[in-house]
């Protein structure tokens, strides 16, 4: 029985267009060179990050962060940014009975932003705030005890198989793959992933029946 079900963040609840669109703005190149790049990084398997130091090598990504942030041009979301099936999914699921968790690789203003969004979650939380981060197991160890329910139900749902699939699965929780972003539609078909995804998914909402009686 899954009694939590945890989603990842980026390219699961929201697109993340406008944070790359910032950082080609701040780093004067053209939007799409960021996404070019974004997703030569992501076919090589690297850090999405290896990006801007492509653009840029050398880069401090916490320095050029704080920059933006003092600039007035830093993190950002509103409603435009959250995918369309987000809402009546993440509230099925709590209808049904289930625990909603949001938790992923983020920063505490990020959370902040999450937060003010109001989205249907009984918990939202970050890497920045736990001060640990996917793929480390001991994100998933605190994922785990802010659930209060044994790892083996919950369902952990993100798009990038090396963060949210691969760890998930390898702490004890169940997983879902969602084919979205770049990450959920490269790695969607890839033998790899159809061992590690309990639930192979095209849409949030074709979760809310694994939480019906």
């Amino acid at each position: 029985m899954i009694r939590t079900f945890a989603f990842d963040v980026g390219e699961t609840l929201v697109r993340d267009d406008r944070y790359w669109a910032a950082w080609a703005d701040w780093l004067h190149v053209p939007r799409h060179t960021v996404s070019a790049l974004v997703g030569a990084v992501v076919a090589r398997g690297q850090d999405n990050a290896e990006a801007l130091r492509l653009i840029q090598p050398g880069i401090d990504l916490r320095s050029a962060y704080q920059a933006r942030e003092e600039a007035g041009r830093g993190e950002y979301l509103d409603e435009t940014d959250v995918y369309e099936d987000v809402r009546p999914a993440l509230s099925a699921l709590r209808a049904a009975g289930a625990r909603v968790v949001i938790a992923g690789n983020q920063t505490v203003k990020a959370a902040a932003l999450l937060r003010a969004l109001e989205l249907p979650a009984d918990l939202i939380a970050t890497s920045g705030e736990w001060s640990a981060a996917k793929p480390s197991p001991a994100f998933f160890e605190r994922l785990v005890a802010e659930s209060g329910v044994p790892a083996d139900q919950i369902l952990y749902v993100g798009d990038h198989p090396q963060n949210d699939t691969f760890p998930a699965r390898a702490a004890g929780l169940r997983t879902a793959h969602l084919r979205r972003g770049p990450w959920g539609f490269l790695w969607a078909d890839d033998s790899t992933v159809a061992e590690a995804a309990d639930h192979r998914i095209d849409s949030l909402m074709d979760l809310v029946p694994l939480a019906e009686p």
